[in-house]
This record gives C-alpha cells, sequence and structure tokens, in this order.
C-alpha cells in the first residue's frame, strides 16, 4: 500500500489531467452531437495549437497564458474555414465522405508539422515552469494547477453557450432534427461550421493550458485524441455532462494506474474501462438509448 501522502499527490495529479482531457473532450462532442460524424482530425487540430502556442512563445515571447485571446479565435477560425470551405463542400452530405475528409485533414496537417518543424520533440520555458504549490500534504506544479482552472472555466463557458445562448439553441436545434431546423429560418451550415469552429477553439485553450508543462511535436495529438474518444463513449455520445465527468474520472484512472502498475501501463485502466463500457452500458454512462 502506498502512503496517504502519495496517494493524495496522484489524486490531484489525475484531476489536473483529467480536467484537460475533459476540454478536449468537450470540443469533439460538440462536434459529434451537431454534425453526427467523429472528427478524425481532431488531434491534428491539437497538435497545430501546440505548435502556435510555441511559435508564439518562442518568436514573439508571448506567455502561452497571454496567448489565449490569440489562439483560441485563432482556432476557432481554422474550424470554421475547415468546415464551410473543406469538409462541407468535399462531404456533398454524405457522412462516410466526411470521416475520410477528416482523416484526410488529419495527414495533410501532421506532415505539413513534419515539412516546417521536423519530428523534433520541442518544449518551452518560463519562470513558473518549476514552479510547485503545496495543496494540504502533496506538492503539485503550478501549470497544472493552472490548467485545471482553466479548464474548467472553458467548459463552464461552453456549456453556458450551450444551454443560454441563441447560438446554443440553434446547435441544439441542428442536432435535435437538422430539416425541421431549417424549416424554422436556421442557417444549418452556418451552425455546422460555428460547431466545428468553437470545438477546435477548445483546442486552442487546451493547447495554452498544457504546454508550459507539456511538449509538442506532430504525432502528439493522437495520444490525447484517442483517450477523448474513451472520455465521448463513457460519458455518452453527445453529452456534454457526461464528456466533463468522464474526462475527471478517466484522469484519476490513468493516475493511479500509473501509480500502481508504473507510469508505462498507467493507461491499462483507461481502455479496460472502456471495453467493459461498450460490452455493458454501449450509450455511456450519461447518455440515452437509442
Amino acid at each position: 500500500m502506498f502512503d496517504f501522502n502519495i496517494l493524495f499527490a496522484s489524486l490531484l495529479n489525475g484531476l489536473t489531467t483529467g480536467a484537460i482531457y475533459a476540454l478536449i473532450a468537450l470540443g469533439l462532442t460538440l462536434i459529434y452531437g451537431v454534425l453526427h460524424i467523429i472528427n478524425f482530425a481532431h488531434g491534428a487540430a491539437l497538435m497545430v495549437a501546440l505548435y502556435a502556442v510555441y511559435w508564439l512563445k518562442e518568436r514573439a515571447g508571448i506567455d502561452p497564458y497571454l496567448a489565449l485571446p490569440l489562439v483560441v479565435p485563432g482556432m476557432f477560425a481554422l474550424g470554421y474555414a475547415m468546415q464551410r470551405g473543406v469538409i462541407n463542400r468535399a462531404s456533398h452530405g454524405k457522412d462516410e465522405n466526411i470521416l475520410l475528409v477528416t482523416l484526410g485533414l488529419s495527414i495533410v496537417m501532421e506532415n505539413a508539422a513534419l515539412l516546417l518543424f521536423n519530428s523534433d520533440t520541442r518544449t518551452i520555458e518560463t519562470a513558473y515552469t518549476l514552479t510547485t504549490v503545496a495543496i494540504g500534504p502533496a506538492m503539485i506544479a503550478l501549470p497544472k494547477l493552472v490548467a485545471f482552472a482553466g479548464a474548467l472555466i472553458v467548459s463552464g463557458l461552453l456549456l453556458w453557450i450551450v444551454g443560454k445562448t441563441d447560438l446554443g439553441r440553434a446547435i441544439r436545434a441542428v442536432a435535435q432534427e437538422k430539416h425541421g431546423a431549417k424549416l424554422m429560418g436556421i442557417d444549418v451550415d452556418h451552425v455546422y461550421a460555428m460547431s466545428f469552429g468553437i470545438g477546435l477553439a477548445c483546442l486552442g485553450a487546451a493547447a495554452c493550458f498544457l504546454l508550459p508543462a507539456y511538449y509538442v511535436n506532430p504525432q502528439v495529438g493522437s495520444g490525447f485524441v484517442l483517450v477523448a474518444f474513451t472520455v465521448v463513449v463513457l460519458g455518452g455520445m453527445g453529452s456534454f455532462g457526461g464528456a466533463l465527468l468522464g474526462g475527471l474520472l478517466i484522469g484519476l484512472v490513468e493516475s493511479l494506474g500509473g501509480l500502481y502498475l508504473g507510469e508505462s501501463l498507467g493507461q491499462i485502466g483507461i481502455f479496460a474501462i472502456f471495453i467493459v463500457v461498450l460490452l455493458f452500458r454501449p450509450q455511456g454512462f450519461f447518455g440515452a438509448k437509442a
């Protein structure tokens, strides 16, 4: 058995990581809930956002947290343009085409990153990168605490947008019945593009919170998006509350798994839960049966 202090520190670490997983999964959930497709370019888009934060720090000296007002709108614009200018035009209304288009976009973005930055892993240095904060008996890195708080704030903002604004009502109407929404005067293509843009904006925020304590390379997004898919399934496809709680749960499972099994085997518990959920509750913990 581990000492309580070690276990407490592991739980805190899991919650901070889980909040980032939840933020990434919320963007994926929004795109799935409205467009009813899985965005295979989600991981590559996170990689692009991380490189944007890296470039702003290295070339312009902009702190990752101060880069939020630049990276988040930039990723929103990228998502809007990708959906409206590429995915919508190339899919011709067929879901299977959308899957192939997003997969193609993922390959293009990853190879463009390889061309521009090579395969080297890059990190940034800030004045607070190695700063730690005492919480009870545990010491935790300051960037992880900021990431935890920031991810929860952005997640809350997204839930407010979807639940309380006119755009949110339009998004929910299109997700429920796009043909009925169109008859009510809602521009369905615009709502699709806005949803895709907001989903990528979540990745921009996640990148700003991640990079002070993480790294970036052309393949970095694949690991995150694999966990994000698990979170989405665990919480229930299209469930925002499920994605938020599922992300925190997955973060705890990964952290405790790493503590007991070793860091290299820490993610075994994640995919064990994933298989069990698919076997016994395929709609997820917070999803409704079809």
